[in-house]
């Protein structure tokens, strides 16, 4: 494998004339101080895959692996050299590092991604030369929905590997909704008892006439959410979880249905969401509810590390606030001008209790209808502006636009694409997706911490179709995140598809059930079931 076959590709590669690297069981390694995590991976993944020992080696030794911290480069920025003698990896801090392992083993192509040694005795090669690379972004995530589709923890640290190895940073963990409650909360248990599970679950678009008739669901113990963090950590990743309030709640009153707005609807009958869309059953807006999510995320906070906790706010209806007289006297008492109003003041509750946890509130851009809250920062979901509105005032942004970066949506208009959905998003058109917009000045600009793929997985049943679904987009996606592009109408997504040529073999010994480019598999398509395609480009709003 040259350097040419990379993605992301970097900023810089240059061949040199030195006979190229041959990695063999001779081979050493040797870790400086502050890379033990890429050490580990280095001999769990490389050394597995390639049937080697990289046994301890001295600091120079010629046939060897070296590994070192150099505080003269960014934090995830790295250098890989490599001579006839030995390759080394030197990165600004541990994450560097282990980013320029990741470049290291594409370059010892697809048997690197192994899960076990195929060819004994084969020889494994890296070509000479210099990389050096830096992330343009420090957010670089892909958020994975679990509540519409659970997906086992083996799933989703798998999901963590194909993340690293796309050089993504944040797993942005979509937890609880109205169609399931994923996470163990020890003092409120029927969260999970009842409120993961589900009768039966809509088969395609909410308005198909067909259900899957068993029951669904899963959650994951709190020792599990302990596994996921500490394995994203390992591969310096961080995860971010995320908990709605105060729509997307019906599983949470399913379970405890004080929870809902009791004085307008029956919540003692509401049951854990069998279908897809946004529910009206909404949190109500009273004390005891501020408490009760005090206590989730007091526990929530215990098992993530993550300075950001995403609350959701988004599409939350005010319908039943409008006819509940708890909720239009607490319209009263907090002196607010409507049931806006109400959704802010829950957000800016939460985004004052966490500050005071030093935690950082985020959530998708309806937090911004009826005011910000003042630490609060935008997942920029509805498109640009949302991102924009937030930036110009200071806030900070993760762009992540529907019409751009939402891999549910279809990957083509063929009749074969399984249960399609939304508009048209083809792998050049998330090639060419730009996460600044050009109207934000250099100043506003520093406001966008990075961009965001999102996977919501109404449609998605099990791991193939995640699968199918957010690859190969995701490798152009990663590259739109690491890189320094030029305008999306200059880019060169001929080179990008010909180094796609190569990635498909990573992505087949990883594994990955991606849709071809030339259509899906008949296993991998859904005759009969309902989608919602939308036609026509999408609006850029």
């Amino acid at each position: 494998m040259t350097f040419e076959h990379l993605i992301p590709a970097p900023a810089r590669a240059e061949a040199t004339q030195s006979s190229s690297f041959v990695i063999d069981a001779a081979t050493t390694l040797w870790a400086g101080p502050g890379t033990g995590s890429t050490e580990r991976w280095l001999r769990a993944a490389l050394g597995t895959a390639l049937g080697l020992p990289l046994r301890d080696g001295a600091e120079d030794a010629a046939n060897s692996l070296s590994l070192r911290v150099d505080d003269s480069l960014e934090p995830e920025a790295y250098r890989l050299t490599v001579d006839g003698e030995r390759v080394e990896i030197r990165g600004g801090a541990a994450a560097g590092v282990f980013w320029g392992a990741q470049t290291l083993r594409q370059l010892l192509g697809p048997d690197a991604f192994r899960r076990a040694q195929l060819r004994p005795g084969a020889e494994h090669t890296v070509p000479a030369g210099v990389i050096e690379d830096a992330p343009r972004f420090g957010w670089r995530g892909m958020m994975l929905d679990v509540a519409r589709h659970f997906m086992p923890k083996e799933g989703v640290l798998r999901y963590l590997d194909l993340l690293a190895a796309h050089k993504l940073n944040v797993f942005h963990f979509h937890l609880t909704d109205d169609q399931g409650w994923r996470v163990e909360i020890k003092r409120h248990p029927r969260l999970t008892e009842s409120g993961s599970w589900r009768a039966r679950s809509k088969w395609g678009h909410r308005a198909s006439p067909l259900w899957e008739e068993r029951p669904h669901g899963g959650h994951y113990t709190q020792d599990d959410i302990r596994e996921i963090v500490a394995y994203a950590r390992s591969l310096h990743i961080t995860v971010v979880p995320e908990i709605d309030i105060p729509g997307h709640s019906q599983a949470a009153i399913s379970a405890y249905p004080h929870l809902g707005n009791s004085d307008v609807v029956d919540t003692e009958a509401l049951t854990v969401w069998d279908t897809w869309g946004v529910s009206k059953n909404v949190l109500a807006p009273t004390d005891e509810v501020i408490s009760f999510y005090e206590g989730v995320l007091e526990e929530i906070l215990d098992l993530f590390p993550s300075t950001f906790i995403h609350v959701g706010g988004d599409e939350c209806p005010k319908d039943q606030w409008k006819e509940s007289a708890t909720a239009q006297t607490r319209i009263k008492e907090l002196e607010v001008e409507d049931e806006n109003g109400l959704q802010s003041w829950f957000i800016r509750h939460f985004d004052r209790w966490l500050a005071e946890r030093g935690r950082r509130l985020i959530g998708w851009d309806e937090i911004l209808e009826g005011g910000l809250a003042e630490g609060a920062t935008v997942s920029s979901w509805r498109g640009y502006r949302g991102g924009i509105a937030a930036a110009k005032s200071g806030h900070d942004v993760v762009m992540c636009p529907e019409q751009h970066v939402y891999l549910d949506h279809r990957q083509d208009g063929g009749p074969d694409e399984p249960m399609p959905i939304g508009f048209i998003r083809t792998l050049e058109d998330v090639y060419r997706f730009e996460p600044v917009p050009a109207e934000l000045t250099e100043e506003e600009a520093a406001h966008v911490l990075g961009t965001q793929a999102n996977v919501w997985t109404e449609v998605m049943e099990h791991q193939q179709r995640v699968d199918y679904q957010v690859f190969p987009r995701l490798a152009a996606f990663c590259e739109v995140a690491w890189r320094t592009l030029p305008a999306p109408a200059e880019r060169d997504f001929a080179d990008f598809e010909r180094r796609m040529t190569a990635h498909y073999g990573r992505l087949d010994a990883l594994g990955v059930d991606y849709r071809p480019p030339g259509g899906p598999l008949p296993r991998q398509q859904r005759p009969g079931v309902l989608g919602r395609p939308i036609e026509g480009a999408p609006p850029n709003v």
